[in-house]
């Protein structure tokens, strides 16, 4: 059996493992405690085709109308094709989808009884939920409660609080990784293939609805060792994240009548826009940003005061604004746009294989080429399913290859740790706060540039040949502080930062030499070049309806 490394416990990393489980020698690692992951936070459905009356053609047009034209269109095909299957083999691992009231009785593995969904850009009701608005948990109990049960059956090593540092390259091929335990103790672990899944980058950014773990640990890594990535400039930008906390408040609360308020107690979207507070995600976060700009960064409110039953129809977020001392059904609550999802990452192919050897890349930290420019609502969730198992399969086909070829059965014999990667040249919430003024929802070349001063000149050091600048590391470490030099919790801290600081880095440089405005990327010094015929009279751009971002979590 080959042994296969995967980083991360969301739903791509968890179902690619389990598809592992067995067949390979499965060494599983996170960095914190299993299951804890965007993932797990996810308030919003699966999408897919599973009943007569929609068609798997309609759910391709609405993912490449959503992506701005800039989807890749093969792969889209396959993540409606094959989504349907994964979302059952969801339900035979456990996941209870929600049930029509009617049907409350079926089958729970047959989806003519499960309740489906509308959001915004689906032509069609084809959302899934369990749990209302936790189907992101339920998802991750499921496979989780499996995972354990391969881990006590001896066929998962399972490796919490362990932290990826980077990937180790022999002779232009991965051959494992370095990490840092619970206990701080730097490691190498050899493996024949290594499967990042270790989501997104949210904490680039002062205000996000991602976790604090959300460091984009697997992209700089891959960044570091010279794997090709692409669309870093497409981050979505989620309208409704409560102030101070970044906790998510879905769409969903507004399409069920929420309004949104400026400091003054005024509705301001229906003159910015004719579909008002259910105008296109990134209309909606740009609109917030700029009042609360003109009321000197005072924050709107959600009013979802007049919404029947609200706590009851969103039991998950009423409990998590009750416990901030917020009533959802009585209070105005504070909302700012935040950092929500990474629509590029780690280029892959349809199975998840990336531009370096023995490296594969599933979930948000990759770039599948799905979302193109905006991603459609709840296609995150399917995505990481479905090239979760692609990936799986890609890694068993590629091993019975090499045998039949008569490769050698073993992987690289460990090496010695690499160093730390360089430490980042601002403090964490000094880049936060200098990504989300120059790299967050509106973007200028002369703030980039800004941004670029003030990260320095060693940041873009090893930032891969696809950005076309700085150069790849030979994969046997990086020039750094030495790994004995900090305590457990720093070294921590500043592998993280370092890690932000390089992917933030590589965003402007994407953002910079995408000089049009285009789904989620905004360019203001673009923008206020067009005619006037192209902005609405409140000020905003009016985008292409044909072009609009999912309004859906």
């Amino acid at each position: 059996m080959s042994r296969v490394i995967v980083v991360g416990t969301g739903i791509a990393g968890l179902t690619t493992a389990l598809r592992l489980a067995g067949t390979h020698e499965v060494t599983v690692v996170t960095k914190s405690r299993l299951g804890e992951s965007n993932t797990a936070l996810a308030q919003g459905g699966i999408a897919g085709v599973l009943t007569a009356d929609d068609t798997v053609g309609s759910h391709i047009d609405d993912t490449l109308t959503a992506g701005a034209g800039l989807c890749d269109a093969e792969a889209v095909r396959v993540l409606c094709t094959e989504g349907p299957d994964r979302i059952l083999d969801l339900a035979e691992a456990g996941v209870v989808f929600d049930r029509n009231r009617a049907d409350a009785s079926a089958d729970p593995l047959d989806p003519a009884g499960w309740a489906r969904g509308i959001e915004g850009a689906h032509s069609a009701p084809r959302i899934y939920h369990s749990g209302g608005d936790a189907t992101g948990r339920a998802i991750v109990d499921a496979l989780v409660s499996r995972l354990l049960a391969e881990a006590t059956a001896g066929t998962v090593d399972l490796r919490t609080e362990t932290l990826l540092v980077d990937l180790v390259v022999d002779g232009g091929t991965v051959t494992g990784v370095s990490v840092l335990g619970c206990g701080g103790v730097p490691e190498v672990i050899p493996a024949e293939a290594v499967v990042l899944a270790t989501g997104g980058a949210g904490q680039v950014f002062a205000h996000t609805t991602n976790p604090l773990g959300a460091t984009g640990d697997g992209l700089a890594a891959a960044i570091r060792a010279g794997t090709a990535v692409r669309d870093l400039e497409f981050v979505q930008f989620h309208p409704t994240a409560l102030v101070g906390s970044g906790f998510l408040i879905s769409e969903a609360v507004r399409g069920a009548g929420a309004l949104l308020l400026d400091a003054h107690g005024q509705r301001f979207m229906p003159d910015i826009d004719p579909r008002a507070e259910l105008a296109p995600r990134n209309v909606v976060a740009l609109a917030l940003r700029r009042t609360m700009a003109e009321q000197n960064g005072l924050p709107c409110h959600l009013d979802a005061r007049a919404v029947p039953d609200v706590a009851a129809r969103f039991p998950s977020i009423a409990a998590t604004l009750a416990a901030q001392g917020l009533s959802l059904a009585d209070d105005l609550i504070p909302v700012t746009p935040a950092a929500h999802y990474v629509m590029g990452g780690v280029a892959t192919d349809l199975d998840g294989r990336t531009s370096l050897p023995g490296l594969f890349a599933v979930g948000e930290v990759a770039c599948t080429g799905v979302h193109g420019a905006n991603r459609l609502a709840s296609n995150s969730l399917l995505e990481g399913a479905v090239f979760g198992a692609r990936a799986a399969e890609s890694i068993t086909a590629d091993r019975r290859r090499t045998r039949s070829l008569g490769s050698r059965s073993a992987a690289a014999p460990p090496r010695p740790a690499p160093a730390l990667p360089h430490p980042a040249p601002l403090s964490r919430a000094e880049l936060q706060a200098l990504t989300w003024e120059h790299l967050g929802l509106e973007r200028t070349e002369e703030g980039l540039m800004v941004l670029f001063d003030r990260l320095g000149e060693d940041t873009d050091d090893r930032l891969g040949e696809s950005h076309g600048i700085g150069r790849a590391a030979d994969g046997t470490g990086v020039h750094g502080f030495p790994v004995d030099h900090l305590g457990e919790g720093d070294h921590v801290q500043a592998i993280e930062t370092a890690n932000l600081a390089l992917i933030a880095r590589a965003m402007a440089v994407a953002a910079l030499a995408r000089t049009e405005s285009v789904g989620a990327h905004v360019r203001t010094d673009v923008d206020a070049r067009r005619t006037a015929a192209s902005w609405s009279g409140a000020g905003h751009p009016v985008l292409d309806r044909n072009h609009e971002e999912a309004a859906s979590c």
